[in-house]
């Protein structure tokens, strides 16, 4: 979503941070293109001239012109500016479901994500907080709605219940029977998803306010599509106008747009941004942050977010076993294939790099590796064509064994190599880091040519030699062999 934005505010940073003093001109050109900047990712002019006028006095004061790096000062007082348009680090972006059955009602225009994301924050509400929730379709309008929920509700599952559906009842007596239900159930949550419009509309505004009145409810989301840009800022001040909003959920965020819309949204309607919405799977949900968002849009990363994504994909079982195992030095293909799952289920290498400090510069080497996200699954489908046997002893992959795997995986020889090759290496760094803790994990790595240079500088956020992340690279310096390699 950000890509553009990050690259141009990006460039704009290289200029500052590679000189060792700023003069007041050069700082004042600096903004002047920031300001391009923001406007070119469809920020709204009036919140690209306040968010400008709220740095530029910070940004071209003494602090910054005698600061010992002034380029990092201004840096900060951008991200600092950022957050504050986001919200700010202490925004209320939580949901009040306290008080049982909480009710929450979604609202939107048709084609937003409104009936996706009711399930996404259900099932988050079920998983990390152990709410029981249930879920009502108030949408007698658009064909099959009311059972593309309860659908949902199925998918989620335990946790999550959607309300029987009875023809020919109005939305409100929808609304009456959900919160009666809710009651005589023990739900803590009761979710009302309202019928949307291609457009806003005086009859869909009435029929909302009459559900609002019913069901007065603990919370009133509306969910827009980011993609939209200025028109869901728009949508969301009328909407506001008619309704009692108390937050947003931007969808999309996934996709190829400008950004401008996240940017303007919270400045303009003043509302907090709640959630963020990332591709179709009931997984795709992110709590909102101001801080990380402004990391990520500056090139900083997410590394809280990316921690949170590993812990909710972890399967702890799998990873007792496997520490067990590491504490043994022991790694066979099986582990690596897990291993290889798990970069899937949190979003491939993009979505990984996306979320690490460095990452332009670490995406730029990726691409020029060659590598993306279809490696990750060659890799699988050659461990896959594997026996038991081979995946536990690799040992037994002789000439003939390996022609049958790539045969069977749809790659070549050298592909399979690459996997053992990989796999060997790692294997290796696990069996010094069960003897040795980690003396021996640093002298692994050292095998893999990352000296404790790199691994100092990576600590401080910067990318590996070439760009190359350990464990990941192919090409790259700095990088395991086996995941690199041209597209096929």
């Amino acid at each position: 979503m950000f890509d553009a934005l990050t690259d141009r505010l990006g460039g704009v940073f290289d200029g500052l941070l590679g000189r060792g003093a700023l003069t007041e001109k050069e700082v004042t050109a600096a903004l002047r293109e920031i300001r391009v900047a923001l406007l070119e990712a469809d920020v709204a002019l009036p919140v690209v001239k306040d968010f400008i006028a709220s740095i530029k006095d910070k940004a071209v004061g003494e602090d910054v012109i005698r600061s010992v790096k002034p380029g990092q000062q201004v840096v900060k007082i951008v991200h600092d500016g950022l957050v504050d348009l986001l919200g700010g680090e202490d925004a209320d972006t939580g949901l009040r479901v306290d008080s049982p059955p909480a009710v929450v009602m979604m609202a939107g225009l048709q084609g937003s994500g409104k009936t996706t994301t009711t399930a996404k924050i259900a099932a988050r509400l079920a998983k990390r907080d152990k709410k029981k929730v249930l879920l009502a379709s108030l949408d007698t309008r658009r064909p099959a709605a009311m059972e593309q929920l309860a659908i949902l509700a199925t998918q989620v599952g335990e946790g999550v219940s959607s309300l029987p559906i009875i023809k020919d009842q109005s939305p409100a007596e929808i609304a009456r029977r959900a919160l009666q239900a809710a009651k005589l159930g023990g739900y803590d949550v009761v979710f009302l998803d309202t019928a949307g419009r291609t457009s806003i509309d005086e009859q869909m505004m009435a029929e909302a306010s009459e559900i609002a009145r019913i069901a007065i409810p603990n919370e009133t989301l509306l969910v827009a599509d980011s993609l939209t840009g200025q028109d869901a800022v728009e949508t969301a001040r009328r909407f506001h106008e008619r309704l009692p909003l108390t937050g947003l959920v931007l969808t999309r965020m996934d996709g190829d747009g400008r950004g401008g819309a996240a940017l303007s949204m919270r400045a303009v309607t003043g509302l907090p941004i709640k959630f963020l919405g990332t591709g179709e799977k009931l997984d795709g949900l992110d709590a909102f942050d101001a801080k990380r968002l402004a990391g990520r849009i500056l090139g900083q990363g997410d590394i809280v977010s990316l921690v949170e994504k590993a812990g909710d994909q972890l399967d702890a079982e799998k990873a007792e076993k496997m520490a067990k195992k590491m504490a043994k030095g022991q790694f066979d293909l099986d582990d690596l294939a897990q291993q290889l799952q798990q970069m899937q289920k949190m979003g491939g290498l993009g979505g990984i790099m996306g979320m690490l400090p460095g990452a332009k510069k670490a995406k730029q080497a990726l691409d020029a590796s060659g590598m993306d996200d279809k490696v990750i699954a060659r890799q699988a489908a050659i461990i896959s064509s594997m026996t038991k046997k081979e995946r536990a002893k690799p040992a037994l992959l002789n000439a003939s064994r390996r022609k049958r795997i790539a045969a069977g995986a749809g790659v070549t020889v050298q592909d399979v190599n690459r996997v053992l090759k990989m796999h060997k290496q790692m294997a290796g760094m696990m069996k010094k880091l069960g003897k040795g803790g980690m003396k021996g994990m640093m002298g692994a790595m050292s095998q893999m040519g990352v000296s404790p240079q790199d691994i100092a500088k990576m600590g401080k956020g910067a990318a590996m030699p070439g760009g190359g992340l350990p464990g990941l690279g192919g090409g790259a310096p700095g990088g395991l062999p086996g995941l690199g390699g041209p597209k096929k």
